[in-house]
Formats: structure tokens, C-alpha cells, sequence
């Protein structure tokens, strides 16, 4: 559905955290016309693998994971995305389908970007295209280093690591202790690469070890140190 229209590029709170903070006021001014809103409630897709991208996404605030299905059915998280992220630019700029499904995993609100209008943006403002390389830069960092712990990490290691990711992407909550975001055991071993079940079971080993605990599809981190041992991390 639609959001109020006044929701200005100038007043985003997002902006800050978007490549788009780098624009002078005229191509604020060109984005925020061509723009249109929307807002997706949990559970419904952004966009579906294989279909045609007509523009990107700026998101204004929620969560949105980026998975592919399998020929079985399940799906492998790629990665999650939060406020002042864009999604779908890899599929607009290679001019190809996209690879992989968005859907939202809590209700959250969206901005459209024409491709026209955003395509016009990289070729006026350098720092906008030089921001969007370093973004896609960090982004296959990120898919690298999942590669080499999917493959050389087992799967305890990789749900401690998977914990210790989603803190780092959306933060604790006030008590400093719960990870921001709320996930299921199925997600989990979604990204993590996984059965449920034995998702389950290694969370249940971790809260058993006091080095986390469990409530409903809360995790709060009650041992960071043990955590980072148990992924398999030096600090």
C-alpha cells in the first residue's frame, strides 16, 4: 500500500545511513519527485526471483531478508536488510532478473526509485556512483566470508557466527543484551545453511552453556566472549 506522499527525501531519517546522503539539494530535489512510497507488512514479497527490475528500493525503516529458493523448496538467506539499505540495484544495473526473492520479515516502508531516475543520479553525481561501489564491494565481502564459514565452519560454529552477525546488522535492544531483530528457527537455519532441527538443537546447546537465552524468537547474548569463542572468532 501507498504512504503519506509528504514522506520527504530532505526530512528522511534514513537518508543519513543511504548512499543517497552524498546528493546536493537539486538532485534531492530530482530523487524526491520520481520516488513513490509504499509500505509491506510482514510476510509479503518486495520483489520474486527472476522477475524484471523496474527501479530499486530505499528502505525507510523494517527488515527485509533476500533469500533464493532451492529446487526443494527451501530457501538459503543471502543476507537482511534494514533501514537506510537499497535493495535490488546488483539485478538494475547488470540489466538482468533478479537472482534472489526480497520479502518483508516485519512491517516495513519502502521507497520506489525509478531506474531512469536513479541511472541518471550515478552519471551526475560521482560520489553517489563511487558510494554504490563500495557497497557492492562490502556486499561480496560479506557473501565471501559466508562461503568460507558455510564450508569450514560446522554447524555450531555457524549459528554462534550467525548470532553474532545479526547483532552486528541490527544492534541490542535497550538492555544491551537482545539482538534487534526477531527470527525464526527456521530462518535461522535458513541462512545458517541448516535443518530446523538441528538449529534447534544448537540453540538449545547455547542456552544450556549460559551463553545465551531463549524466548520465543527473542536471543539475548548473555556471554559475548563465549559466543565470539565459539564461532571460532579472535578478538
Amino acid at each position: 500500500m501507498k504512504c503519506n506522499t509528504s514522506h520527504s527525501c530532505e526530512f528522511c531519517t534514513a537518508r543519513p545511513l543511504s548512499v543517497f546522503n552524498s546528493l546536493p539539494a537539486d538532485q534531492l530535489q530530482q530523487l524526491n519527485n520520481a520516488k513513490s512510497c509504499m509500505v509491506f507488512k510482514k510476510g509479503q514479497y518486495v520483489f520474486a526471483e527472476n522477475s524484471y527490475p523496474m527501479g530499486l528500493y530505499c528502505i525507510n525503516a523494517g527488515k527485509i531478508k533476500l533469500f533464493i529458493t532451492g529446487h526443494d523448496g527451501k530457501e538459503q538467506i543471502l543476507r537482511f536488510a534494514k533501514e537506510g539499505n537499497i535493495i535490488g540495484y546488483r539485478a538494475l544495473l547488470c540489466d538482468e532478473p533478479y537472482h534472489c526473492s526480497a520479502i518483508v520479515i516485519e512491517d516495513t516502508s519502502l521507497c520506489f526509485i525509478p531506474k531512469n531516475t536513479f541511472l541518471n543520479l550515478l552519471e551526475q553525481n560521482a560520489q553517489l556512483s563511487l558510494s554504490l561501489i563500495k557497497l557492492l564491494g562490502t556486499n561480496l565481502k560479506e557473501a565471501e566470508q559466508h562461503i568460507v564459514s558455510m564450508s569450514q565452519k560446522n554447524v555450531r560454529e555457524r549459528v554462534a557466527e550467525a548470532l553474532l552477525f545479526f547483532k552486528a546488522v541490527y544492534g541490542m535492544e535497550s538492555d544491551q543484551k537482545t539482538i534487534q531483530i526477531k527470527l525464526s528457527r527456521e530462518e535461522i537455519a535458513d541462512y545458517v545453511g541448516t535443518s530446523t532441527e538441528t538449529a534447534i538443537r544448537f540453540l538449545s546447546e547455547l542456552n544450556s552453556d549460559k551463553i545465551i537465552a531463549t524466548e520465543g524468537k527473542k536471543i539475548r547474548i548473555l556471554d559475548l566472549a563465549r559466543l565470539q569463542r565459539t564461532a571460532g572468532i579472535d578478538f
